[in-house]
């Protein structure tokens, strides 16, 4: 059975907030978040091979930032990828935090931050549709064993296909960093956190404080973040593009 074609639902890029559209385009990326992490909906989440999936590509990410996460000062920025951004976590109550305080969130938080909290749920939904994809190609292809390795993850990649949106996929990690590299600089946002803790503890919306609290002290100490977003998109775009040319080793050794 061909995997199923992911409709290309993408919602339009950042517009004006307090005309409405970032409004629209957050409900919609949690409408359909919702939709896609439900098994009553979406029933390949209980494909056996998606847990395996991801904990390889969680791996996989490691074995690519390890020159960052021995580097003290980027470090921090590397770890907050790899916990908040891109990995094997369900970020559901996360976003459902973002759902209860939304309104309270567009009165509050600048245009750009909340753009860029949009990107991390439009990065979570992608990849979460993606990952389904090939979770349903591996169980065609990768027997009852459900262990993953550097060429059967690659031939199931190169078959799930769909490179433009692998692409649009790194856009956005490119985004969530540069966007939050440059919240750091807008003034009194930092003081807003700081505000925000307590309320947002009482509130019950702790995941979403914490996203945004670790992405600032990551981004604080980094120092150069355009830099370090460019080495990460330029990698993922090299190996993304290996795997689709069938490179006999496109982790360059890092994987088995």
């Amino acid at each position: 059975m061909p995997p199923r074609p992911i409709p290309d639902r993408r919602p339009p890029r950042h517009r004006p907030l307090r005309d409405g559209p970032l409004r629209d385009r957050l409900d919609w990326l949690l409408r359909e978040h919702q939709a896609l992490h439900d098994p009553a909906i979406e029933p390949r989440n209980e494909l056996p091979w998606l847990p395996e999936l991801r904990r390889w590509q969680t791996r996989r990410l490691e074995a690519s930032f390890d020159r960052f996460l021995r580097d003290p000062q980027r470090r921090p920025a590397a770890q907050f990828f790899l916990t908040d951004v891109y990995n094997e976590h369900d970020f559901a109550q996360r976003d459902a935090d973002i759902a209860r305080v939304l309104p309270m969130m567009q009165r509050l938080l600048p245009e750009h931050l909340l753009a860029t909290v949009a990107d991390a749920i439009e990065l979570g939904l992608l990849t979460q549709a993606l990952d389904l994809r090939m979770a349903q190609v591996l169980q065609a292809i990768g027997g009852p064993h459900r262990r993953l390795d550097a060429a059967l993850y690659a031939r199931a990649y190169r078959m799930a296909g769909l490179p433009r949106l692998r692409g649009y996929q790194i856009d956005l990690i490119a985004r969530v960093g540069l966007g939050l590299g440059h919240a750091l600089r807008l003034p009194g946002v930092s003081m807003l956190l700081r505000l925000s803790r307590a309320p947002a503890r009482a509130a019950g919306l702790s995941q979403l404080q914490g996203f945004l609290e670790r992405g600032f002290e990551a981004f604080g100490r980094l120092g150069d973040a355009r830099g370090f977003i460019g080495e990460i998109e330029q990698d993922e775009r090299d190996i993304s593009r290996r795997l689709f040319a069938g490179d006999a080793d496109p982790f360059d050794g890092a994987m088995e």
